[in-house]
C-alpha cells in the first residue's frame, strides 16, 4: 500500500514509554464490520422529497445511515469511534469506503475527496429566505481514532437549482476536541426549490485512512436563528458496559460453573443532559433471555438530577437470575435494555433506550468486536517476538481454534508468517519460573475477512484439551517476519491480559485496550485460513553472506534443483529462477534494502528468510 522506502510507517506512531518501546498502536486501515454487513439492494434515492424539519442523531443499530434520510452509505454509523457524543450514535467519516476498504490503496500520500453523507431531496419550494432556515450539526475530529492532519478537512455543501453545489462551511484537520456545534443559514434563493440537498464531505490523506471526523445531531429547520443552539434532549450517549467481571464474552458452560465470580457487581452507561437547565431523570433496565424470551429481571426505578450540559454515569446492580444450562454448547444471549424517562417536552425519545446483549458463545473474549486502532510489536533484528493473552477456564474444555482480527497493512501479508502458540505458564508471570509451551502450529499467514465476527479463524491441527485454570494463547513472529497489525478495541478499560516477549523476557502490555484474539472452545470448528506451507517436509536452507553486496549463495541439504523467488518489502517479485546448493545468485542489480527470499525443492516451500542487500 505504500512505496518501499516509506515502510517506516510515518504515521504519528504512539510509543508509550521506554519500557514499552516495542509496543505500538497505529491506524486500523480497514473496517471489516462494514465489509461483511453491506446492505444488499439498498434503495438510496427516495422518489418523494422530505419536508422540514429534518433531524437525525444517528440513533439506531444499523452500521449505515438511515436510507429514508440519506442518499449515500459511505459513512460508518457507530457508537465506538466517538468521545462523549451528544447522543448515542454518530456518523464517522474517514478515508475508508462503504465496504471498509481504503479508497485508494496505492497512492497513499495523496489527498482526495473521501466520504460523503448526502441528504435525501428536501422540498424548500414552499419556503423562502424569510423563513430563517438553519442547518446545525455537531462535529468532532479524531474521536477514538487518529486525528485528521491539517491537509484534511471537513466540508458542508448545499445543492442549488442549477445543479451546482455550493461550499458553505469548511474546517481543516486538527486533534481531538469535544463536539462543537455549527450553525449554517440557508439564504441563497437558488436553494429554495423542490430537490434541495445538503452534503457532508471530507478530504483525507489516504495514508491516514483512519483520520476520523464524527458528526452528530443534524437538524435543518425553519424559524431558527444563529443563537438557536439549544439541544433540548436528555439521551444515552455511550454503550452500556457488559455484565461480566473480566471477559466480555465466554461460553455459558464456563459461566455457569462460577456465575458469582464471573458476574460484575454492577454495570453502567452514560447519560447526557443537553438542556440548558437541570433536569430530573427516572431510569431503570430490564433483562430477557432471547432464545426462550424468558424474563430475567426488571429493575426498580431510580431517580437522579442531571445538571445542565453534563454527562453522568448511571450504575445498575447486576441481577443474579440465570436460566439452566441446556445443551453443553448452546449459545445464550441475555438482552439488557436500559431506559430513561425524562419530562422535557421536546425530548427526542429514540435515544432514551439502549440495548446491550450479553452473549455466551463458544469463545473467550476481552474485546467487544469493534477495532478502533491497530496494535503491533516492533521486532528487533534477528529476534522473534511473541504475544500471548491470558485466559482462565472454570472447567476443562477443548480449544479448537484461535480467531484473530488482523488490521490491513502494507506490505501485503505474503512474508508475514506467524505461529500459533499456547502455554500453560510464562516465565516471570504469575509466579512461574519458566515457559511451558503446550502447543505450536507454524507457517501461517494473516488474512483479513471472513463471515465469523470479522475475525479469521485458524483451526488447530490437533484440538487441545485444556484443564481448569490459566492458559496463554497467542502468536509468535519469527525473526524474518515483518510487522503484523492486530485489531485493538480502544474502548476496553482495565487490564488487557496481554504479555509480549521480544528480547528474551515477558513484559506486561502497557497498551490501553483489548487486543482482538479469541480462543474458540468446544466442538469442532471450521477454519477460514489455509496453511500456506506443508509442515514436516519443508526444505531447510540458509543464505550467505547476509548482508550481501553482489552475490548471495544458498545452502540446502537436498541435491535437487531449487526454485527461488526474491521479493521486495512491498511484496513485488524482483528476481526469480532455478539454482542449486552452493551456487551464487547475482543480486548486484538490486537496490540496497531489505528483501524476502523463498525456495522450493520438488514443490515444497521452505521457510522464508529476510535478505539484506548492502
Amino acid at each position: 500500500m505504500k512505496v518501499a522506502k516509506c515502510f517506516i510507517y510515518i504515521l504519528l506512531i504512539v510509543v508509550l514509554d521506554k519500557a514499552a518501546a516495542q509496543e505500538h498502536i497505529t491506524y486500523k486501515r480497514s473496517n471489516t464490520a462494514l465489509s461483511h454487513k453491506k446492505q444488499a439492494n439498498r434503495s438510496l434515492m427516495k422518489t418523494t422529497s422530505l419536508s422540514l424539519p429534518f433531524f437525525d442523531d444517528f440513533t439506531g443499530y444499523s452500521l449505515y445511515p438511515d436510507s429514508t434520510k440519506w442518499v449515500d452509505d459511505e459513512v460508518y454509523i457507530n457508537n465506538t469511534m466517538c468521545v462523549n457524543p451528544i447522543s448515542r450514535g454518530v456518523a464517522t467519516m474517514d478515508a475508508l469506503n462503504s465496504t471498509g476498504i481504503p479508497y485508494d490503496s496505492f497512492n497513499n500520500y495523496n489527498f482526495r475527496y473521501a466520504d460523503s453523507l448526502t441528504s435525501q431531496f428536501i422540498d424548500l419550494s414552499v419556503h423562502s429566505p424569510a423563513d430563517s432556515i438553519y442547518l446545525s450539526f455537531f462535529f468532532q475530529p479524531q474521536g477514538n481514532g487518529f486525528s485528521p492532519v491539517p491537509g484534511d478537512s471537513l466540508m458542508v455543501y448545499m445543492h442549488k437549482n442549477d445543479n451546482d453545489w455550493k461550499l458553505m462551511w469548511v474546517i481543516p484537520g486538527t486533534s481531538l476536541q469535544p463536539f462543537q456545534q455549527v450553525m449554517i443559514p440557508v439564504t441563497d434563493t437558488t436553494m429554495f426549490f423542490n430537490g434541495f440537498q445538503f452534503r457532508f464531505v471530507n478530504i483525507g490523506a489516504l495514508n491516514y485512512s483512519d483520520a476520523v471526523w464524527n458528526i452528530d445531531y443534524v437538524r435543518l429547520g425553519a424559524g431558527r436563528n444563529m443563537y438557536d443552539t439549544a439541544v433540548n434532549d436528555i439521551a444515552f450517549n455511550q454503550n452500556p458496559t457488559f455484565m461480566l467481571n473480566d471477559y466480555t464474552f465466554m461460553p455459558y458452560r464456563q459461566f455457569m460453573v462460577n456465575p458469582a465470580g464471573e458476574r460484575a457487581a454492577t454495570f453502567s452507561d452514560d447519560l447526557r443532559n443537553n438542556y440548558t437547565t437541570t433536569q430530573p431523570v427516572t431510569y431503570g433496565y430490564t433483562a430477557t433471555e432471547l432464545t426462550t424470551n424468558t424474563p430475567l429481571f426488571v429493575s426498580p426505578l431510580s431517580n437522579t438530577v442531571a445538571p445542565s450540559g453534563t454527562t453522568q454515569q448511571l450504575t445498575y446492580s447486576t441481577y443474579t437470575n440465570t436460566i439452566p444450562l441446556g445443551g453443553l454448547y448452546d449459545k445464550v444471549v441475555y438482552e439488557n435494555k436500559c431506559f430513561i424517562q425524562s419530562a422535557g417536552p421536546a425530548d427526542y425519545a429514540a435515544n432514551d433506550t439502549i440495548v446491550c446483549d450479553q452473549v455466551f458463545d463458544n469463545y473467550l473474549a476481552y474485546d467487544d468486536g469493534s477495532a478502533e486502532l491497530s496494535y503491533y510489536l516492533n521486532l528487533s533484528q534477528n529476534f522473534s517476538g511473541t504475544l500471548a493473552l491470558e485466559y482462565h477456564l472454570n472447567r476443562p474444555d477443548t480449544m479448537q481454534a484461535l480467531a484473530i482480527y488482523f488490521g490491513r497493512q502494507a506490505p501485503p501479508p505474503t512474508f508475514k508468517q506467524f505461529s500459533i502458540v499456547i502455554y500453560n505458564s510464562l516465565a516471570g508471570v504469575n509466579g512461574n519460573y519458566q515457559d511451558n509451551k503446550i502447543y505450536e502450529q507454524d507457517y501461517i499467514t494473516p488474512a483479513y475477512n471472513d463471515s465469523v465476527n470479522d475475525y479469521w479463524v485458524y483451526r488447530l491441527d490437533t484440538p487441545l484439551a485444556l484443564p481448569t485454570g490459566t492458559f496463554y494463547a497467542g502468536i509468535l513472529q519469527p525473526d524474518y517476519s515483518d510487522t503484523l497489525y492486530l485489531g485493538l478495541d480502544a474502548n476496553r478499560v482495565g487490564g488487557n491480559h496481554a504479555y509480549y516477549n521480544v528480547l528474551g523476557q515477558w513484559n506486561s502490555s502497557q497498551i490501553q485496550g483489548a487486543i482482538m484474539m479469541r480462543p474458540l472452545l468446544g466442538q469442532t470448528i471450521p477454519g477460514t485460513a489455509v496453511k500456506e506451507i506443508t509442515t514436516g517436509t519443508a526444505t531447510t536452507w540458509d543464505a550467505f553472506p547476509n548482508p550481501a553486496h553482489d552475490n548471495i549463495r544458498l545452502k540446502f541439504t537436498d541435491n535437487h534443483n531449487a526454485n527461488y523467488i526474491i521479493t521486495d518489502i512491498a511484496g513485488r517479485t524482483v528476481k526469480q529462477g532455478i539454482t542449486q546448493t552452493g551456487t551464487d545468485i547475482d543480486i548486484s542489480n538490486l537496490v540496497a534494502g531489505i528483501y524476502f527470499m523463498r525456495i522450493a525443492v520438488e514443490g515444497v516451500w521452505g521457510q522464508p528468510r529476510k535478505i539484506v542487500k548492502d
